[in-house]
C-alpha cells in the first residue's frame, strides 16, 4: 500500500500560494520567507505533499540549536554532562493546511524531524520547539515533548526518547 503523502525538501516548484494552517504567521512565513531563510542556511524546510494533488499538505522546519543546561527540569540535568548547553536541533515552524489537518500528519512530520536530527553527522541531545499558542503546546506535550522550567511554550524531547515514541 502506498502512503498518499510525499515527505520531500521544499523546492521551488512546491505551490505555496494556497496553504492556509489557520495561523496567519505560519502561512505568510510559508508563502513569503522561508525560501529566504534556506537560501540563507539559517533552517531547511520539508513538505509533505498530496501524492494525487501535488499539493503541500503541511510543512516543518528545522535549523541548529542549544538549550542551556539549567533549563532543563533537574531530572534530565543531573544525567548529562555539566555543560552550559546541551545540542539540539530546532523544530521552527509546523503546520499543516486545514484541508488535511486530523489525518496524522503533524505526527508524521515530528516523526520524519526526528529521524533527521538522529541520523544528522552532528550529534544533538533534544529536539527543541517554541509553540506558538497553547493549542501547540498540547499537541507537542501530547507526543511527549517536555517544557523548560521557566519557558512554558519552549518545549524539548530527548532524542533517545523520540527513538521510542516517535518511530517504535
Amino acid at each position: 500500500m502506498t502512503s498518499p503523502f510525499r515527505l520531500e525538501a521544499l523546492e521551488s516548484t512546491h505551490d505555496r500560494s494556497t496553504f492556509t494552517s489557520g495561523e496567519a504567521r505560519l502561512d505568510i512565513y510559508f508563502q513569503t520567507q522561508v525560501t529566504q531563510d534556506i537560501r540563507r542556511r539559517i533552517a531547511s524546510c520539508f513538505v509533505a505533499v498530496d501524492a494525487a494533488t501535488n499539493q503541500v499538505a503541511a510543512y516543518y522546519t528545522i535549523a541548529s540549536a542549544s538549550i542551556s543546561t539549567p533549563d532543563l527540569p533537574p531530572e534530565d540535568a543531573k544525567r548529562l554532562p555539566r555543560y552550559p548547553t546541551m545540542p539540539a536541533v530546532r523544530i521552527g515552524r509546523l503546520a499543516v493546511d486545514q484541508h488535511y489537518q486530523g489525518r496524522g500528519l503533524g505526527k508524521a512530520l515530528l516523526a520524519d524531524s526526528a529521524i533527521k536530527a538522529i541520523t544528522a553527522a552532528p550529534a544533538s541531545y533534544a529536539l527543541l520547539v517554541d509553540a506558538k499558542n497553547e493549542q501547540a503546546v498540547t499537541f507537542y506535550k501530547y507526543h511527549g515533548f517536555r517544557q523548560l522550567i521557566d519557558l512554558p511554550k519552549v518545549l524539548f524531547l530527548p532524542l533517545a526518547t523520540a527513538e521510542k515514541i516517535l518511530l517504535g
